[in-house]
């Protein structure tokens, strides 16, 4: 086992940990943390409504994707510049946040939040890439696991310990100290090693558009291959979608809710991410992603035993657990295969593209989740989000193959030759 997770030792691998931090950190601030801010001042429920708005540029960053993979500033870099500019960037912005006020001028606020989560996006687009472009062959499900572990803490900084935060210092405070750790990714960035490759950049914004996607449709199977990207977690996001409010159904407090499906899940998904990683510098991604798809497909049902057996804490805590578990392996292996995709002149726009499509599976898998509910009941609602991830395991052997070499020198997956 110590073998298998010794690829985590390594710069490029451990880098990760602190680019990954940096980006998860402003998503809550903007979110969660800043509703709970605007809630407190009083601020009319219409208006905290119409501030979810201010996180369009995550699911539109693909649009300016492209430009950031034409142009390299003349520091740090052609990744590390933009992640770099991001993160001072995005430190004063949250400055600005903290010197705002959401009861008096909550249109300046939702100019700065909407500032922020630009500048969060973009932060994330050249992260990916960078990510992409740094990682070696056997360390891409490290990788992967490494940046998912340091943006799962970030939540946690800027949710749940901002919030205990608020409740000791003025929001103002809060902000400021959340932008002092913004501004602290900035030395994993300095320490974060160069691609050993080196990329010639597009030679026009022009070509940076349209080349990625020739590019990447031009590669066998291409539409196939993105729909085999949205079904892949089909399973889990739909499972995922009512968890909260199946745990309050069963009669568990906010509190038990708190601790079991946020605390202990957040380890846990900590835990089986870091375990993939290490699984798939062994056995690979193709078939780290067989085994994982099965984990979590099985890891449903241990809700549908919650649901039979009623409020029973220790099963609570054992189907959280493993739920986690077994979808921080599969997001593992999910991001590594993704970035196996990517062609490196252009992966701020590729891997851009595609985890928009995998994107549009959380958000829409959520949808008919209340009305399967109401119909079935939820051990039987459990039982049937297994067949939600059939689709993507019958999908397996087209794009992920068991016995194949490894995925970066496939032609199916490099485009045509």
């Amino acid at each position: 086992m110590i073998e298998w997770l010794r690829v985590y030792g390594n710069r490029r691998v451990l880098m990760l940990l602190g680019l990954g931090f940096s980006s998860g950190l402003p998503l809550a601030l903007t979110g969660s943390t800043l509703q709970a801010w605007m809630t407190v001042e009083k601020v009319d429920l219409r208006v905290i409504g119409i501030f979810s708005l201010v996180g369009l540029p995550y699911t539109l960053k693909v649009l300016w994707a492209p430009v950031m993979d034409r142009f390299t500033l003349p520091f740090l870099g052609r990744r590390r510049g933009w992640i770099g500019l991001a993160q001072v960037l995005l430190a004063l912005g949250l400055v600005g946040l903290s010197f705002s006020s959401p009861a008096s001028k909550p249109w300046l606020v939702a100019f700065l939040a909407l500032t922020v989560t630009f500048l969060s996006a973009s932060q994330d687009i050249v992260i990916d890439a960078y990510r992409a472009d740094v990682l070696r062959e056997g360390e891409l499900g490290a990788g992967a696991a490494t940046t998912v572990v340091g943006y799962r803490l970030a939540l946690l900084v800027s949710g749940a310990l901002a919030l205990i935060l608020s409740d000791h210092l003025s929001w103002s405070h809060v902000y400021i100290l959340m932008a002092v750790l913004m501004g602290g990714g900035l030395f994993f960035t300095l320490g974060a090693p160069e691609p050993e490759e080196k990329v010639v950049a597009p030679r026009s914004l022009r070509e940076a558009v349209w080349e990625p996607l020739v590019t990447y449709f031009h590669r066998s199977r291409a539409v196939e291959m993105l729909l085999f990207i949205m079904l892949y977690k089909l399973g889990d996001a739909i499972a995922g979608a009512m968890t909260t409010p199946f745990l309050l159904d069963m009669g568990f407090s906010r509190t038990d809710v708190g601790m079991a499906n946020k605390a202990l899940g957040l380890i846990t998904t900590i835990v089986g991410t870091l375990a993939g990683g290490g699984i798939i510098s062994k056995l690979g991604i193709h078939r780290s992603l067989w085994i994982f798809a099965f984990l979590q497909a099985g890891s449903n049902l241990t809700f549908t035993a919650l649901a039979v057996a009623g409020k029973n804490y220790p099963i609570m805590v054992g189907a959280v657990a493993v739920e986690n578990l077994c979808g921080g392996m599969g997001t593992a292996a999910f991001i590594a295969f993704m970035m196996s995709l990517c062609d490196k002149r252009f992966t701020a726009t590729q891997y851009a593209l595609l985890t928009s499509f995998m994107a549009v599976t959380r958000v829409v898998a959520g949808v008919p989740t209340g009305f399967m509910v109401n119909s079935l009941g939820w051990p039987m609602f459990y039982a049937v989000s297994v067949l939600g991830a059939l689709p993507g395991i019958l999908l397996l052997p087209r794009f992920a193959p068991w016995r194949s070499v490894p995925e970066r020198k496939e032609p199916a997956l490099q485009g045509t030759r």
